[in-house]
């Protein structure tokens, strides 16, 4: 059993390992990985409360809804929550460390988004149509109708939105509570991906019985989402005109989603570049249109990000370890 002062040095030496876990071996397979078993549950769950056509306002779906996620929540939280407790009071010190690693990393996933990202631009460069392929596989938008800068200005985007809710975000989590705050995260995330859009979607209307989902991963995620578009602010050259903080959070709010639009802004505004979604919003306007390297560097300036989020995590984990009341 660990005394009480080495658990903050396991739970700190879990986020280097996750992210070297990561960067070596990528996803676990689709029957282990833990991200698909909440995919499949809310599967399940979604079929017994969404309506197969459109309703008016309907309460009582939005309530079965809302308690269908909070059980789900709630499981996935017990069982990281009883895990990470078990490691810590029966495992030594570095099997505690590298198993809590393990079961962290499946709950990040920066290795994937940035070869998906980088493999849109290898697929420009061979023709816009396997440009907008891989393209596809990252975004729900319909790509048959992008030119070749909007399918590169929608890979951009999708990494800085994407560095958020699958990267800051976990970790963000995981300092503040540890692996079950990581896994309620990613469950939350998962959950508004599959329920949260409004609309007719894989034969369900999700108007009233997605608005849980969506409003929980707004919550989760303001604060991160916040501290990407920091990071990045902080890391990122300028290659625009100078940046204030006034002007980053006025081109973040262009954006429907309280929080997306803070890391699309502050990538848009270090890279120069115009980033937009038809019809939708239009972030640094005035900025040029995105060429090719400029997909390179976002992606340096990711992984710069992510880089920095060690120590932040680190600090994080040792501070809230000393709080009184803990």
């Amino acid at each position: 059993m660990l005394e009480p002062s080495q658990a903050p040095w396991v739970l700190a030496a879990a986020v280097p390992l996750a992210l070297l876990i990561d960067r070596l071996f990528g996803e676990p397979p689709a029957a282990l990985h833990p991200v698909v078993w909440m995919g499949h549950a809310l599967q399940w769950g979604g079929d017994r409360v969404a309506p197969t056509a459109p309703t008016g306002r309907d309460w009582k779906c939005f309530w079965q809804a809302a308690l269908i996620w909070c059980l789900l929540a709630g499981a996935v939280s017990i069982v990281a929550a009883g895990v990470q407790w078990w490691l810590l009071h029966h495992a030594p010190a570095w099997a505690a460390a590298a198993l809590i690693a393990l079961l962290l990393k499946p709950l990040l996933a920066w290795r994937m988004l940035r070869t998906e990202v980088l493999a849109v631009e290898a697929g420009l460069a061979d023709s816009l149509d396997a440009g907008r392929a891989r393209l596809a596989r990252l975004v729900s938008r319909d790509v048959s109708v992008l030119d070749a800068v909007q399918v590169r200005e929608s890979a951009i985007e999708s990494l800085a939105e994407n560095l958020n809710d699958s990267v800051v975000a976990p970790l963000f989590w995981f300092a503040l509570l540890g692996l079950p705050g990581a896994a309620l995260y990613r469950f939350a995330n998962t959950a508004d991906a599959m329920w949260g859009y409004p609309g007719m979607r894989g034969g369900r209307w999700w108007q009233w019985a997605g608005k849980w989902a969506a409003r929980a991963d707004d919550v989760l995620s303001w604060a991160p989402a916040r501290l990407t578009a920091l990071l990045l602010w902080c890391l990122a050259p300028r290659r625009g005109t100078p940046t204030t903080w006034q002007r980053l959070r006025a081109e973040a709010r262009r954006t429907p989603s309280p929080n997306s639009g803070w890391p699309m802004a502050a990538m848009a505004l270090a890279l120069g570049v115009r980033l937009a979604k038809p019809q939708v919003y239009t972030l640094n306007a005035d900025g040029r249109a995105a060429g090719p390297t400029d997909t390179y560097h976002a992606a340096h300036w990711a992984s710069k990000v992510v880089v920095a989020l060690i120590p932040i995590a680190l600090i994080a984990i040792f501070m809230i370890a000393v709080l009184p009341w803990r």
